[in-house]
């Protein structure tokens, strides 16, 4: 039964009909879930769908079911290279390729993989780390590029949360009492892929493209008996905003620096700088503004004139003023220059010492 529906889904795939193709797949591997063809040939199926996150999940249980299959391999390098991940792609290419050496087709995809790596390396403005490991035996997802990879064939029925430190992504997905043969994790340059497929349940998927890249070989998983959890290892020191790819600004990490100088750099206008000049002109203004009575207006009143004065009236009020002991104010230079100011005040007159 399960081989009729693969041979149906085959003249499906030639008419062009991939959604057929799919489903007639599908019934396929619930009938014989141990096939690696049926799962090699839905993965091109997909990948004529542009469902491309799918294809690499599906190649992926071809490839563990028969580790010589090449045509897995060939649908996985596919698969990859449509989402631009081409260090993955060319590993598993590179694998297949050793399988089936005479195969042109393994040479051709892996040349082009070569070719659009050089080019990514040099458009690249924040370079992955030198020392980004990249290992052939690594298992490896795509990452999605332009357009998201379509809902997942199953509703979701898990909830899943993460955290972050400065150096990992920590996913949380709360499946309880799951068989750890049942749990199917792959890790990708920028994706992460969590399958989880009980025989008799549908089959739960989260496979987001990632906010940022992840080093592969360093990413780990623990199922345990309440959740299953998966840190993801950063290939750059950056916070992501949110778990999927574009859902975000990249947001640097804060400078180490003391508390003072963090503060300085990251409230420059936190402290008002006064306006000296602002604040003169201020005071200069309430001075002429104020009302003043007695001495103190008569003071501001000479003052006043001063400060107006020209070189010979300031001579000539600073002679008469001294010389007068406070008592004379005279503003004629012609007048004081040449003789001396009594400093005696006429009967009755009190003395008084203006100011200037």
């Amino acid at each position: 039964m399960a081989k009729e529906l693969a041979d149906k889904a085959k003249e499906a795939f030639i008419d062009d009909e991939f959604d057929v193709a799919v489903d007639l797949y599908s019934k396929a591997i619930d009938l014989d879930p141990n096939c690696a063809d049926f799962f090699a040939d839905r993965a091109q199926s997909y990948i004529k769908l542009l469902s491309f996150t799918e294809a690499v999940a599906d190649a992926n249980k071809a490839i563990e079911l028969d580790p010589s299959l090449t045509k897995a391999y060939l649908r996985k390098g596919t698969a990859c290279m449509k989402l631009e991940e081409y260090r993955t792609a060319k590993t598993a290419l590179e694998k297949g390729a050793s399988i089936a050496p005479s195969d042109s087709k393994f040479k051709k995809l892996i040349d082009e993989c070569d070719l659009r790596i050089t080019e990514e390396e040099k458009d690249l403005v924040q370079p992955v780390p030198s020392t980004l490991p990249l290992s052939s035996t690594a298992p490896s997802v795509s990452e999605l590029d332009l357009t998201p990879a379509p809902a997942a064939p199953a509703k979701p029925k898990y909830m899943h949360e993460y955290y972050q430190k400065p150096e990992e992504v920590v996913v949380t997905v709360f499946a309880k009492g799951i068989p750890k043969q049942n749990v199917n994790i792959d890790f990708g340059e920028q994706i992460l892929s969590v399958v989880i497929d009980v025989p008799g349940e549908e089959a739960y998927y989260l496979q987001p493209r990632l906010f940022g890249k992840i080093i592969p070989d360093k990413c780990k998983y623990e199922v345990l008996s309440t959740k299953i959890e998966i840190r993801l290892a950063k290939a750059d020191i950056i916070t992501w905003p949110s778990l999927e790819h574009g859902k975000g600004p990249v947001v640097l990490p804060k400078p180490n620096v003391s508390s003072e100088v963090s503060q300085r750099l990251a409230y420059p206008s936190s402290k008002k700088v006064k306006d000296w000049d602002k604040l003169e002109a201020e005071v200069k203004k309430q001075e002429k503004d104020e009302k003043l009575e007695g001495d103190a207006a008569l003071n501001k009143f000479f003052r006043d004139i001063y400060s107006n004065a020209d070189e010979d009236m300031r001579r000539a009020m600073s002679k008469s003023f001294v010389e007068s002991n406070g008592t004379v104010l005279s503003t004629n230079w012609q007048e004081v220059g040449t003789k001396k100011i009594e400093s005696t005040p006429p009967d009755g007159m009190e003395l008084k010492k203006w100011e200037i």
